[in-house]
């Protein structure tokens, strides 16, 4: 027998597809808050948000006849038609949540539009609608979600601990704030204050309050365009990385979303600057036209299509490398950082607060919203502590410290590549570093990662030019292979020819070589043969770019050895032919080519400064 389901049951159903956990309520009320044009949200959360959720903004609020209506499935202001789909800008558009959120919680809203007198008080439970009041607020919305799941308790058991619940929560919140620099965001945790944004709108200032200023000076900012696709970045250099990929965050059109294509792109840009199974620190912000991409294919809008992939990748690396190759990107030999400060109130009371800038202007405002929500509470009706909890949220603000905190100003300027020419060289040491100098660093130079990386360059530009340079061998080089590799000779003989090798046969499994590249000595010739042709059974696709990089990353080890003694002549050609490399800050196995140490640096250490 076929039924129609009833309303409860139907929309606890469709509930299981919106709202997995706290995480998911939260997400849909921070981007209902964005785009109600919010310049201030704060986001409270108790025992994991399972008990309670509060979410509070500025934003322009719910005209009084339109509560009820936001809370029915498939209501939306945010778009009209289909059409609308394939051009979407705003962070929520499929009316779903505050219904689904509704269905399975004890749902109060407050809220006030800036033309009205008065504003709404709503209360719904279960998805039914309790009560529907007039009342005096602040202009804006809170939403104040308690007991979630308390009419599904099968879906309790799915819940984490309560640390796992607010870990994800806060997360997203910092995320969030990362994206939207331009407002004042606030998580509150079981009371405790962890953050407060100051809504300046500088996000490399937004990145050092929500993670550190230590690891904020290792960043390195760009902004880059192209194909109508703008990046901006902050990225870790090749001295700093991470074995995981937590430290990625991507934002796409102000939303926090998962994405293999722009790891993609990142993969690129560090492919011969890390080690494998090491990842850079980046927080990426991408605009892109709406209609070039595809938010619309999960719940959770976490992810993303874009219909030209490869546009996204190359903007990505080339705005990535575009802050490798500058002069940020040099190693730098420092002392341990301190570790952080924590600020504490005038009670003594530790505060997880990570940004106090503004603070007097938080106080003002706290003591004006104050002063306001008296005035019309005593005009229109009588404050209940239920209503007095959710109204005067900005006590949350009122953070007694004595000073303002300064931080430094976070610019994004375009990087300029680093120059050598302008180095004075002093000469090598231990037979294997090399000595340079300006008016305030001093940079030391691996000779041998830094003729690797040359090496690799030389190999591959050969590789890839139409004109191959080589040099005549008056005594040839001759080589052997397996049986098993001589049937494969098609795919490698052609590889070799194109590096710049002239060879033919010389015997049922040997080779004479007549010819090697114009920048290989007879004896990085021979190595890089020897151990090219030991790897031809390991190598599936031998022309596939990323066997090209393993097979010249290999062959490095015939350059310069460390303990090898150079000439001034020597040096100089080393430091001019890695000026010409595209990536001249690596080795190809990831290591430092070189590194420098300033002269304030030196200064702290002898403890000038």
């Amino acid at each position: 027998m076929i039924r129609i389901l009833d309303k409860s049951t139907a929309d606890k159903i469709a509930a299981g597809e919106v709202v997995e956990r706290p995480l998911s309520v939260v997400k849909e009320l921070v981007e209902n808050s964005i785009d109600a044009g919010a310049k201030k949200i704060a986001v409270e959360i108790k025992n994991g948000g399972k008990s309670y959720i509060r979410v509070t903004d500025d934003g322009c609020g719910i005209a009084a006849d339109e509560c009820e209506k936001a809370f029915m499935r498939h209501a939306t202001s945010k778009i009209i038609n289909a059409e609308d789909l394939n051009s979407i800008s705003t962070l929520g558009f499929r009316g779903e949540a505050l219904a689904s959120i509704a269905a399975i919680s004890r749902t109060e809203l407050l809220t006030k539009t800036k033309e009205s007198k008065t504003g709404s008080k709503l209360i719904i439970e279960g998805g039914q609608i309790i009560e529907n009041t007039p009342v005096g607020c602040p202009d804006g919305t809170t939403m104040v979600i308690r007991d979630l799941f308390f009419n599904t308790p099968a879906r309790l058991k799915f819940m984490r601990a309560d640390s796992a619940e607010s870990s994800s929560v806060i997360e997203f919140v910092t995320d969030i704030a990362l994206a939207y620099p331009d407002i004042r965001i606030q998580m509150i945790n079981n009371d405790k204050i962890l953050f407060a944004t100051n809504g300046r709108g500088n996000r490399g200032q937004t990145i050092a309050t929500l993670t550190s200023s230590i690891l904020a000076d290792k960043l390195i900012p760009f902004i880059y365009e192209e194909e109508g696709i703008t990046v901006e970045g902050y990225v870790s250099g090749p001295g700093e990385s991470r074995s995981s990929r937590k430290n990625q965050v991507f934002f796409v059109n102000g939303r926090v979303i998962d994405s293999k294509v722009i790891e993609k792109g990142i993969n690129r840009a560090y492919s011969d600057r890390l080690f494998e199974g090491r990842f850079p620190i980046c927080y990426l912000f991408i605009t892109v036209s709406p209609e070039r991409m595809d938010v619309n294919i999960h719940p959770n809008k976490r992810q993303v299509r874009f219909y030209d992939e490869d546009a996204i990748i190359n903007t990505v690396r080339k705005g990535i490398i575009t802050a490798l190759d500058s002069e940020e990107a040099v190693p730098t030999i420092k002392e341990k950082a301190k570790p952080y400060n924590k600020i504490e109130n005038k009670n003594d009371n530790p505060k997880e607060v990570r940004d106090a800038v503004d603070i007097n202007s938080l106080l003002s405002n706290y003591e004006q919203t104050k002063e306001s929500n008296k005035t019309i509470f005593e005009q229109n009706t009588v404050e209940t502590p239920k209503e007095k909890e959710i109204v005067e949220t900005q006590e949350q603000i009122k953070i007694a410290v004595q000073d303002e905190i300064s931080k430094p100003i976070f610019t994004v300027t375009e990087p300029k590549r680093f120059d050598f020419s302008s180095l004075q060289i002093h000469g090598q040491f231990f037979g294997t570093y090399i000595q340079l100098s300006d008016e305030e660093t001093i940079y030391f130079i691996d000779q041998h990662a830094a003729h690797e990386r040359i090496f690799f360059e030389k190999l591959m530009n050969q590789f890839q030019s139409r004109e191959k340079h080589r040099q005549p061998l008056l005594i040839p080089i001759t080589f052997e292979v397996s049986h098993a590799d001589k049937e494969r000779e098609d795919l490698w003989l052609t590889v070799l020819e194109d590096m710049g090798f002239s060879l033919d046969e010389f015997g049922p499994l040997s080779y004479r070589v007549s010819e090697i590249p114009m920048f290989m000595s007879m004896s990085e010739a021979e190595d890089f043969l020897s151990d090219f042709t030991d790897g031809i059974g390991t190598y599936e696709d031998i022309r596939d770019n990323k066997t090209l990089d393993k097979i010249a990353t290999r062959a490095c080890k015939a350059a310069v050895k460390a303990n090898d003694y150079l000439s001034k002549e020597e040096i100089k050609q080393l430091i001019t032919d890695l000026d010409k490399c595209n990536n001249p800050f690596s080795c190809p196995h990831g290591r430092p080519t070189f590194i420098k140490i300033t002269k304030s640096d030196l200064e702290k250490r002898f403890k000038r400064i």
